[in-house]
C-alpha cells in the first residue's frame, strides 16, 4: 500500500486503480462503519456537481457524509484518488453502442460523441479531471473500448485511427467543457441561457473594439437559425460532427 506521505514525493503518480486502494470496500476490520467506497464516490459526484472542482475538499465531502475526514482516508489515500474514482464513476453514465458489426458506424459514433457532449456538459468539472489522469478505471476503458470498434469499421487505415479518434472527441470534448462553462457561468449569474446570452451580447458590443466583430457573429448566428441558445448549439455541434463524418469518409474513398 502506498502511503499519502510517500506518494506526495512521487512527480508522476501512477493511478488509484494500480494501487490497491481502489478495491477496498466493504465492512469489518477496523473500517468505518456504514461507508463504502461506492456511496463515498457517490458523494463526491454530488458534491462536485453542487460546488465545482475548486471548493471541493476532503473536509466537505466528509461532512457530506457525516463523518470524519479520516474514516474517509479508510479507502482513498490522497483526493485524487477520489476524484479518479468520481472521473471514471461519471464515464459510467454513458450509454454505450452494442458490439454490431452490421451497425451504422456513422449513428453509432454520433450517439457516442453526443453521449461524451452531454456527460461534460452534466458534469464542468469532468474536463480538467479527463487530462489530469491516466483514465483506466473500468467505465473509462470500456468507453475507450467501445470508440475503437467504431472506428476500426470506419475502413480508415489502421495508421490513421488515432488521428480520426483525436478529429471526432477533441472536438467533443472541446465543444462540451465550452457548453458546461457556460451552462455553469448562467447558473452562477441565476440567469436563464437565453437570458444570460443576450445580456453578454449587449455588453460586449458596448466596447469598441468588439463591436464590429461581434456585429459579424451576429450575421453568421442568425443565418445559422434557432431560436434558442441550446437549439443553436445543437445544430452546430451536428453540423461539425457531420464536417467531420465527411471527412473520414473522404479519407477512406482516397486510402
Amino acid at each position: 500500500m502506498v502511503r499519502a506521505a510517500q506518494r506526495a514525493k512521487d512527480t508522476a503518480r501512477t493511478s488509484v486503480w494500480l494501487e490497491g486502494k481502489a478495491r477496498r470496500g466493504g465492512r469489518g476490520g477496523g473500517q468505518p462503519s456504514g461507508l463504502d467506497r461506492e456511496r463515498i464516490t457517490e458523494a463526491t459526484v454530488r458534491l462536485l456537481d453542487a460546488e465545482g472542482l475548486s471548493r471541493f475538499s476532503m473536509r466537505r465531502l466528509a461532512a457530506g457524509l457525516n463523518v470524519t475526514a479520516m474514516s474517509v482516508y479508510w479507502y482513498v489515500d490522497t483526493k485524487d484518488d477520489l476524484l479518479e474514482l468520481a472521473l471514471d464513476a461519471a464515464f459510467g453514465e454513458l450509454r454505450l453502442p452494442p458490439e454490431d458489426a452490421c451497425a451504422d458506424w456513422r449513428e453509432q459514433l454520433r450517439g457516442l460523441a453526443a453521449g461524451y457532449r452531454e456527460l461534460l456538459v452534466r458534469h464542468p468539472w469532468l474536463s480538467p479531471l479527463v487530462g489530469t489522469f491516466l483514465n483506466i478505471g473500468p467505465n473509462s476503458l470500456a468507453f475507450s473500448g467501445a470508440v475503437q470498434r467504431i472506428i476500426r469499421r470506419t475502413g480508415l487505415p489502421e495508421h490513421r485511427l488515432t488521428g480520426a479518434i483525436a478529429a471526432v472527441f477533441q472536438f467533443v470534448y472541446g465543444y462540451g467543457t465550452v457548453e458546461g462553462h457556460f451552462v455553469a457561468r448562467c447558473a452562477g449569474a441565476g440567469m436563464a441561457p437565453d437570458d444570460y446570452f443576450r445580456h453578454a451580447m449587449s455588453a460586449a458590443t458596448r466596447a469598441p473594439d468588439a463591436a464590429e466583430v461581434l456585429r459579424e457573429s451576429a450575421h453568421m448566428m442568425s443565418a445559422r437559425g434557432g431560436e434558442t441558445v441550446g437549439e443553436m448549439l445543437d445544430r452546430d455541434f451536428a453540423f461539425a460532427l457531420d464536417l467531420l463524418i465527411a471527412g473520414i469518409e473522404a479519407m477512406v474513398a482516397r486510402a
